[in-house]
């Protein structure tokens, strides 16, 4: 016993430094990002200015300027146009993409026209680095002349870059290594076997949460990786109601951007898959949200 409790003692001591480390190395490197978080900034002010300049040659005008560019929020920037323009959203689509390639922390953005009159947005698109998941419609509709400013919203990168990110795995292991030891051990509660398993029952139909895949009647139906997220959702509460406010934030708020338009989109693509089977409905709940309605 006496051993026992000086390994104990022993052990305690070293987590204690480990974690004092880990604290102290995680100043220094939040410190050492304050310069390259400047100049990754004005870097991406600057591609926005030119995707501006860029817009404005497809419309044909060569000679009005690109008004400076306006950051909004931490990962919100807006650009601005001295006269009206039109704009083919296919050219939009492709310009921002081929640009925001060279920033290396732009792999996922919402980009909203907005019309200067009321704010409204006039066009919409989301791009995503899981392609599977970009949303980008109307594609062939030109959008008449107007005064028009565009909104684009970057996913938050976090204060772990390249350049630092097998520093920050490291103290991470360490944080979880002080975890492991310090922590009262408790028993852990049975999960249900669809927990446990990740595959669903609904109706006639078999639900792989971990694959994505919908089975019935030895066909198997794909879905996205957003589709996926939102069904786990239902699955794990069939026949009640889940608030849309629910399904936004468990869905998108991880990613530092919640897009309300794409929900309404993503339950019609699913009702599509899930269709085949008359009695499974996700339902509207007037003034809450949805169902997944499941009959006997």
């Amino acid at each position: 016993m006496l051993v026992r409790r000086n390994f104990l003692h022993i052990k305690h001591q070293h987590v204690g430094g480990l974690l004092i480390l880990t604290f102290i190395a995680v100043i220094c490197v939040a410190f050492s990002l304050t310069g390259s978080d400047k100049f990754d900034s004005a870097r991406r002010e600057i591609l926005l200015r030119r995707i501006g300049h860029e817009i404005l040659l497809q419309s044909g005008d060569s000679t009005s300027r690109v008004l400076p560019v306006k950051k909004i929020a931490d990962n919100e920037y807006q650009i601005s146009f001295e006269k009206a323009f039109t704009f083919q959203p296919g050219s939009l689509v492709n310009i921002t993409q081929r640009l925001l390639a060279q920033d290396p922390l732009a792999s996922d953005y919402v980009v909203d026209v907005l019309n200067c009159a009321n704010g409204s947005v006039a066009y919409g698109y989301a791009i995503s680095k899981n392609k599977k998941d970009d949303i980008a419609a109307c594609i062939g509709r030109k959008q008449p002349i107007a005064c028009y400013m565009i909104d684009i919203k970057f996913k938050p990168a976090g204060i772990i870059t390249a350049k630092n990110g097998y520093l920050f795995g490291g103290l991470a292991v360490l944080a979880f290594v002080g975890f492991i030891f310090l922590r009262p051990v408790k028993p852990r509660k049975a999960l249900p076997d669809s927990q446990q398993t990740g595959i669903f029952t609904l109706g006639s139909m078999s639900f792989d949460a971990k694959s994505g895949k919908l089975m019935i009647n030895g066909n198997t139906i794909d879905l996205t990786r957003t589709e996926t997220r939102v069904l786990s959702i239902f699955a794990l509460s069939p026949n009640e109601a889940i608030e849309r406010s629910r399904l936004q934030k468990e869905i998108w708020e991880d990613e530092g951007v919640i897009v309300g338009r794409s929900l309404d989109m993503f339950i019609s693509k699913l009702r599509k898959k899930l269709e085949i089977d008359p009695n499974i409905k996700i339902v509207v709940i007037r003034g809450k949200g949805y169902k997944l309605e499941i009959s006997a």
